[in-house]
């Protein structure tokens, strides 16, 4: 068993990264442990690994004192002289005790150890590896599907790893079939007691900027930077792009021609409708744009409350900007961070005073 052990170690090291003095560490509390357990012993003792012959030895270790009051932990001064002359009072004297069957339980504890340590040292570099993800976009395959979640087998080849995307990040329209491959965004990697638990999503917008980057060139090498991102998933969102070239217009160039980089990506993502709207300086007029596609008449800020503001538009547009169940409403405020009131023209004429209404009529 000896050899056996030694050579264990050494291939743990080489092809594990598993550190010899790690598994010893950890073996030598497991022996203890085992010792204290195979022999109901209660005394305190401690144990020697050999490294150039793989042995292992238990010893009772003993403290010098004056009176003993247990003798499975303490030995008297007269006792240790007897010993070694050199032996003082609060020293430890150290008595083999290894059991002629200790080989057996030896070995027995070292391939547990052993498989214990190299299951943990395959999590860690599972959760090494995908920790490196978190944040980012990844294609994966459908594995299976239970009441919980959808589980995505990530990565390549011979090396996999399970991850789990719960309701709230699947997209409600699409139904998952097994071997179906998908891209998710990682949105969180943990190492616990399991494991390497690993979560994606489909409904994330940071998911949406990912894609933006993989199909619009000019967005991955920020050319054209995505300010941010407002998603109802599956079904509809808003993207604010403004470009760091005055001569590269951002939301054409996201467009791409005639329509094919968005395309790719309401393909991608069950058919979710995307508005592009250019982020200005000017906020009034960043809010206009993000109510897209209905027309703007106004947007007047509360003097109480900068991040309130009411929109007028005309009357024939109320219900296109407002949109269906209040949903263009809803993530053009969630895209400006601005809580919006719409109003139609004649309405805010009403509210407001004279003067503004003739404003109104005017334009």
């Amino acid at each position: 068993m000896s050899k056996e052990l030694l050579n264990a170690l050494d291939v743990l090291e080489k092809e594990r990264g598993i550190k010899k003095e790690v598994i010893i560490e950890a073996l030598k509390s497991a022996l203890v442990s085992a010792y204290k357990r195979n022999y109901n012993q209660a005394q305190n003792v401690e144990v020697d690994f050999n490294e150039k012959r793989g042995l292992m030895k238990v010893y009772a270790v003993k403290k010098v004192v004056d009176d003993v009051t247990d003798d499975r932990l303490e030995i008297s001064l007269q006792d240790a002289l007897k010993i070694n002359k050199a032996y003082e009072l609060g020293d430890e004297v150290k008595f083999e005790v290894t059991p002629k069957n200790f080989g057996r339980i030896s070995a027995q504890t070292a391939k547990q150890v052993i498989m214990q340590r190299v299951r943990e040292a395959e999590r860690q570099l599972i959760y090494d590896e995908f920790h490196e993800y978190e944040g980012e976009m990844v294609t994966g395959e459908v594995e299976r599907q239970d009441r919980r979640y959808v589980y995505v087998l990530l990565g390549n080849g011979n090396k996999t790893v399970e991850a789990v995307m719960d309701h709230n990040s699947q997209i409600a329209k699409e139904n998952y079939k097994i071997h179906d491959r998908i891209k998710v965004y990682v949105t969180k990697v943990e190492n616990n007691a399991k494991g390497p638990q690993i979560f994606v999503s489909r409904t994330h917008p940071e998911l949406l900027k990912r894609l933006f980057e993989e199909e619009v060139p000019e967005i991955y090498d920020g050319t054209v930077e995505i300010v941010s991102v407002a998603r109802e998933a599956g079904d509809r969102a808003k993207v604010a792009v403004r470009s760091n070239d005055p001569n590269l217009d951002p939301v054409g160039t996201c467009v791409g021609p005639h329509g094919q980089r968005v395309q790719a990506i309401v393909d991608e993502l069950a058919g979710e409708n995307m508005d592009i709207v250019e982020w200005v300086d000017d906020e009034a007029q960043f809010i206009a744009n993000a109510l897209n596609p209905a027309e703007v008449i106004d947007v007047v800020f509360d003097v109480d409350n900068e991040n309130e503001c009411t929109v007028v538009v005309p009357d024939n547009q109320l219900s296109l900007a407002i949109g269906t169940k209040g949903q263009n409403a809803r993530l053009a405020a969630r895209l400006t961070n601005c809580k919006i009131d719409i109003k139609s023209a004649s309405e805010a004429a009403e509210i407001f005073d004279e003067d503004y209404a003739e404003e109104m009529a005017d334009n």
